[in-house]
């Protein structure tokens, strides 16, 4: 199997990562699309009841998956775990389209939740493993546009095949199969495997990157590490910086997208104005990404990233009050989706310059399934004001105050990690 160092000249790595961020964004959107059609035909017994424990039971499952499927990287390895992840999210969606009951489709729900939970941090830390010093910001806001690429590639391939909801299932889990032999013949080993594979054997040319010999040489020897170590000094309160910056990070990505919409039209907006200004936040969204990733690599991840959920704050403040003129009322969407969606993805960059490469998945799995306890949170309070009618203006200022409390929780992450084994630089 090729080294990193063999393969850093290919883009394979770069295209594969994003891909299996498309199956994330295939997943996010996919159950929104087919829940209706469930319910006004009452197939399978959906009810609402039933389609939302459905929704609630697969984000938990995409929770788990990141808290505890994701650290396995760091022992096992990136490239090992993206694909057995790969394969399990693509068998059981492609067994959701066959489910008999209710019960059924949430268990395949939340089993392919567990498999595709653990893609995302370990897919971002192999990026991070493969990415030259000094271009985390861009190489992960870069991989992180296949997320939302994917999101809107599921609602218009909705758009042609709903009502026929199965095909949407077995459409995503083949497009996971057929990605699964070019992830074992393509993707090289990571640093961490590559290390270990080569311990006892003739020097191999492992160092991906051209990091210093310093850290190259710890990453080799360094120990196993799980989340026992994210509670050993000097990590506890990075820990929980990040961790409460990734709960208000998506409650912000999810709620937005899922009641976006609605408190615009409570807003006395037209529906058709609300979707369309959901396209809108996640154009914002694609372009964010760009911009964040160059900027961070430039002017330091700690910094942007503080701006970015700063300005998230002051722009959805701005949304509660009722904007007349069209173009401005897009124009101040489409900012605020520049800024809200690519402030979560600045959290995952910066985790990943703060830990050691050894920790790094297990950091991002803890990042991103804390995060997804605000992605349950977000659309549940938000469903809270809709229903007592005090969604709009309340809705704009919860998310306000959401971004409020990640720039202070944030702010308290030192711009600087250090261990007895390296100093990790994390503003660059």
């Amino acid at each position: 199997m090729p080294t990193m160092s063999s393969a850093r000249r290919s883009q394979w790595p770069v295209w594969l990562c994003w891909l299996a961020m498309v199956l994330d964004g295939f997943d996010l959107v996919v159950l929104g699309t087919v829940i209706p059609t469930l319910i006004k035909t009452g197939e399978l017994g959906f009810d609402a009841v039933g389609a939302t424990f459905a929704a609630t039971i697969s984000l938990v499952g995409v929770g788990l998956g990141a808290l505890f499927i994701a650290p396995l990287s760091d022992k096992f390895g990136r490239r090992k775990l993206l694909i057995a992840c790969v394969a399990g999210f693509s068998i059981f969606t492609i067994g959701v389209a066959f489910a008999p009951n209710v019960a059924v489709f949430s268990a395949l729900r939340l089993l392919a939740g567990l498999g595709l939970g653990a893609c995302l941090p370990a897919a971002l830390a192999y990026m991070n493993d493969y990415a030259p010093t000094g271009t985390a910001g861009k190489s992960t806001t870069r991989t992180m546009t296949g997320y939302h690429v994917g999101a809107v590639a599921t609602a218009l391939l909705a758009i042609i095949i709903v009502p026929n909801w199965r095909l949407m299932f077995i459409i995503g889990g083949v497009a996971g199969l057929v990605l699964l032999p070019f992830l074992w013949a393509k993707l090289p080993e990571s640093l961490p495997e590559a290390a270990s594979t080569t311990a006892g054997r003739e020097p191999k040319p492992v160092a991906v990157v051209e990091r210093s010999t310093k850290v190259a040489q710890s990453v080799k020897a360094a120990p196993r590490t799980g989340f026992r170590d994210l509670l050993q000094k000097p990590y506890p309160v990075v820990a929980l910086g990040i961790g409460v910056a990734s709960f208000m990070g998506l409650l912000l990505v999810y709620g937005l997208n899922t009641w976006l919409p609605q408190l615009m039209a409570a807003a006395g907006y037209p529906v058709s104005t609300g979707l369309t200004l959901l396209l809108v936040l996640n154009l914002g969204a694609v372009a964010g990404l760009f911009l964040a990733g160059v900027l961070a690599d430039k002017h330091g991840t700690k910094k942007i990233v503080l701006m970015w959920f700063g300005l998230s704050a002051v722009f959805l403040a701005i949304l509660s009050v009722k904007i007349q003129n069209e173009f401005l009322l897009n124009a101040a969407v489409f900012v605020t989706g520049i800024f809200v969606f690519s402030s979560q993805v600045l959290v995952y960059a910066w985790v990943s310059q703060l830990f050691p490469s050894t920790l790094r998945g297990t950091a991002l799995g803890f990042a991103a399934g804390v995060g997804r306890l605000g992605a349950i949170v977000g659309p549940a309070v938000t469903g809270t004001l809709v229903a007592a009618n005090i969604a709009y203006p309340a809705g704009f200022y919860v998310f306000a105050a959401a971004g409020v409390l990640a720039v202070a929780a944030l702010f308290l992450v030192p711009h600087e990690v250090k261990n007895t084994e390296e100093a990790v630089r994390a503003d660059r």
